[in-house]
């Protein structure tokens, strides 16, 4: 039984990093979207890769046992919604940096 708890806290932590690294990198993305001559390419390579990269961490997440694949999902979703709270705090404290005059 304590076999089986760890397991699962283990795919909610895989689950979680997977949704860190989709996520983080999906916000990299489009800030350096910007400042890049091939939009495109980069749009689409990160998509690419990020995908890539989460379709085979769930495959070796999920095993042979479809709990393991809900604690993953929940962590994906967990992750997802730190990130995109970072993401949000990081986005509303450069106006105030641009009116203090500290434009990094």
């Amino acid at each position: 039984m304590m076999n089986e708890f760890l397991y699962l806290l283990l795919a909610l932590l895989e689950g979680g990093l997977l949704g860190v690294f989709f996520f983080g990198g999906l916000w990299w993305t489009v800030r350096k979207l910007s400042s890049t001559k091939h939009v495109a390419l980069l749009f689409l390579g990160s998509m690419i890769l990020r995908t890539g990269i989460v379709v085979l961490g769930f495959y070796f997440i999920i095993g042979d046992n479809w709990q393991h694949l809900v604690a993953g999902l929940l962590g994906f979703v967990i992750a997802r919604m730190f990130i995109t709270r970072i993401s949000r705090i990081a986005n509303q404290s450069k106006p105030l940096l641009r009116k203090a005059g500290h434009e990094s």
